[in-house]
């Protein structure tokens, strides 16, 4: 059976543990008001052989100089790219960005960290992170960056003596995307029976041309072509009557969405961590 002097000291012990605890959360709570900031990205897709934005926003701060900015990409030892001081600094870069990466350096003032990444290249998809520092604090966020081939289409009219029939013309994407057509009057139709697809290799040996050529078109009737594949989908609208020829393209990248980070919770578990290790131990 316990003693009175037992119960006092094993009461104290876990009065002493709680009051630590509440301790640690304050201090966790005072540390994320000071030490964390939000960071934004939006994953986004790369077009092969083009200039790509790879998007990341953070809360402004008017000490320019302490602001650092660096891009990180999962699975590769060094930088992607690293801005400090208000210019880059390139020493830790990783070769494979090398002459190609920039930020938009007048807007960091206001919170915009997005990198340039230029002549994008198939092997440049994978998770990056971008990581911000600045006085009022840290903060990261992570960013899913695809990687493809993605253009509009066109469309022209094909004439012979028998018919008319529609070309689908869109010059690269990649992966190899499907192609369907439709038409305005005849919702819901399946035009694969009376239509033709084919796929050419570029010379870069990668990306691939679309060719698809609808048969038996008729006028006063609005058709649309659309190629998709994971990345994006483009979808080209022609309109044929007896004096005109009425022509709409669009593109739209998918699976776009925001990604926040914020620096609190480790800031927290880090605090606590030691605390609890140490009260375990005794």
């Amino acid at each position: 059976m316990a003693t009175l002097g037992q119960i006092i000291f094993w009461s104290v012990i876990n009065i002493t543990i709680i009051l630590a605890g509440a301790i640690v959360l304050i201090i966790g709570f005072g540390i994320s008001g000071k030490h964390s900031i939000t960071v934004t990205t939006f994953t986004s897709a790369g077009n092969i052989g083009e200039d790509g934005i790879l998007s990341c926003t953070f809360e402004p701060d008017i000490k320019f100089n302490d602001i650092v900015i660096q891009w990180l990409k999962e699975g590769i030892m060094g930088l992607v790219h690293e801005f400090k001081a208000g210019r880059d600094d390139l020493s830790h870069q990783h070769e494979m960005f090398r002459g190609r990466t920039s930020v938009f350096a007048d807007q960091v003032i206001v919170g915009n960290a997005s990198l340039r990444l230029k002549n994008v290249q198939l092997t440049d998809a994978g998770t990056y992170q971008c990581y911000i520092i600045t006085s009022k604090g840290k903060g990261n966020a992570n960013l899913e960056y695809k990687t493809g081939a993605f253009s509009m289409p066109e469309i022209n009219v094909d004439y012979n003596d028998s018919s008319e029939s529609l070309r689908c013309e869109a010059p690269r994407w990649f992966p190899q995307p499907t192609v369907a057509w439709a038409s305005q009057v005849d919702h819901g139709a399946n035009f694969s029976e009376v239509s033709n697809t084919s796929f050419e290799l570029n010379s870069e040996n990668v990306t691939m041309k679309v060719v698809s050529v609808l048969y038996n078109v008729t006028i006063n009737n609005t058709y649309s072509c659309m190629i998709e594949n994971n990345i994006a989908k483009a979808t080209g609208d022609i309109k044929v009557t007896d004096s005109e020829i009425k022509r709409r393209s669009q593109l739209q990248l998918l699976n776009s969405k925001a990604s926040m980070g914020v620096s609190f919770f480790f800031a927290v578990c880090w605090t606590l961590l030691p605390i609890s290790t140490y009260l375990m131990l005794k």
